[in-house]
């Protein structure tokens, strides 16, 4: 019986990419460079996963994960480097941006559908982005969880079943008292692995108008809704 919800949280929970687009506007407000915003948001989001990816192949090296919070600053030097604007980039509105990811807002659906699974479950972030990450994610975006895991529960490693088996096993449940829900189908393969019950929606606006992934379910997960409000209407009358 399912006693705990997990969930990722960038695009499922947030609009990141709405969010990072226009910390970019603001970051260039001044600067008088004219920039595209989404492009620059797309692009960082395309580095700091090819980075994850390499990241997860190269484990046995001698080189640590570094974390998800030294990932975004290293791969924004980056995107900003090719898109030639260094220069046009202020120390100040450097670490704002670095930042952004814990002031992004919720999608509509979000807040109120996660008060509702919290009235009979205990829901908790789980991604490889940092507890602090997450923390003040939550602070600025009026997320209500019960606690806050993320990085940590793995430290100095990327697979994400291992991951999820820890964090339940730091509240004292087996994989199979928890559900990890995501709008990216990729995490449930991941969380299914891990001994974990899967909750999918999709999100078709997380990368704009030409968004062709994640649009439906590729697998028969234990739980599909239309968006979190509807998963949580799911999960009252559930059995699982």
């Amino acid at each position: 019986m399912v006693k705990a919800i997990f969930f990722d949280v960038f695009g499922t929970v947030v609009d990141w990419r709405s969010g990072i687009a226009n910390a970019f506007d603001r970051a260039f407000a001044k600067s008088g460079a004219d920039i595209k915003p989404f492009d620059l948001a797309d692009a960082w989001r395309a580095e700091i996963a090819s980075h994850l990816i390499d990241a997860v192949a190269d484990q046995n090296a001698s080189m640590p994960y570094a974390g998800l919070d030294a990932i975004h600053c290293q791969t924004l030097a980056a995107v900003v480097e090719k898109a030639e604007l260094t220069h046009r980039l202020g120390d100040k509105e450097k670490a704002t941006l670095e930042r952004s990811w814990e002031h992004l807002r919720p999608w509509p659906d979000s807040v109120p559908g996660l008060r509702s699974l919290r009235r009979e479950y205990v829901i908790a972030p789980c991604t490889h982005a940092s507890i602090s990450m997450m923390t003040w994610l939550a602070k600025s975006a009026g997320l209500p969880w019960d606690l806050i895991l993320g990085a940590e529960m793995a430290p100095g490693r990327l697979s994400a079943p291992g991951m999820y088996r820890r964090s339940a096993a730091a509240i004292g449940l087996d994989p199979g008292d928890v559900m990890l829900v995501s709008a990216h189908n990729r995490d449930l393969d991941a969380g299914r692995a891990a001994g974990l019950k899967t909750g999918f929606f999709s999100r078709p606006k997380e990368f704009g108008k030409g968004q062709t992934s994640d649009l439906a379910p590729v697998d028969a997960w234990d739980v599909i809704a239309f968006d979190l409000l509807d998963l949580a209407r799911q999960m009252e009358a559930s059995l699982i």
